[in-house]
């Protein structure tokens, strides 16, 4: 006599069609795993400098030393920050701003000048020549110091009244006197031409009678 009752299922078939629900659960989980690592991967960006031939990355850096470096500090670094912000001729952009530290209080910037000419004129023109002249008779218990680093080939550094730990080359480079030819950017990067005439009050002759 046939029965009009729910048909049952064998152990094995529940087990298979448990099995089954499984195997698409984790086809799933893969599926939106495989997303996810696609979503999550980088996007990689770079820039073309095929316009910039002479293009020139200065870094600066203030360095606290004593406890009136930090007027000192206040005093300069907002004016060098404003400069940037200007946009002096052939300068493309700038970031100030940079913390190297706390502790000692020390505070940088980075620069991106169109070429050399560029950076050194605005270097030996108002307000810098002033801020360099009073800066270079009294350091004001803090240390200043830039790294400019050229297209072309070829790296400078200056580190004036820098104390305490090394910064950047100084931590692996032999150390000289800034006089005679490294006295000046183009000196010691050797670039070609003759510097033009620096500023009174700030030549080494100035400086160092």
């Amino acid at each position: 006599m046939l029965s009009n009752g729910p048909r049952r299922t064998s152990p094995l078939q529940r087990i298979n069609r448990r099995l089954g629900v499984l195997r698409q659960q984790s086809i799933s989980r893969e599926r939106e795993e495989s997303t996810d690592m696609v979503q999550k991967i980088s996007e990689r960006r770079s820039v073309d400098l095929s316009a910039y031939p002479d293009l020139i990355v200065i870094v600066l850096g203030m360095r606290v030393r004593t406890l009136s470096g930090l007027r000192t500090l206040m005093g300069f670094g907002p004016k060098i920050g404003r400069a940037g912000i200007a946009r002096p001729e052939g300068l493309l952009h700038c970031e100030n701003r940079i913390i190297f530290s706390f502790f000692p209080l020390h505070l940088g910037m980075r620069w991106y000048w169109k070429d050399f000419t560029s950076m050194e004129t605005w270097a030996r023109s108002e307000p810098h020549r002033v801020w360099w002249q009073q800066f270079l008779r009294d350091s004001g218990g803090t240390g200043f110091w830039h790294e400019a680093y050229f297209m072309r080939g070829g790296m400078e550094a200056i580190y004036d009244d820098v104390g305490g730990a090394p910064i950047g080359f100084q931590a692996f480079a032999p150390h000289c006197p800034a006089r005679g030819a490294m006295f000046t950017a183009r000196g010691r990067s050797k670039m070609a031409g003759e510097a033009p005439p620096a500023p009174a009050g700030v030549t080494e002759s100035d400086l160092y009678p």
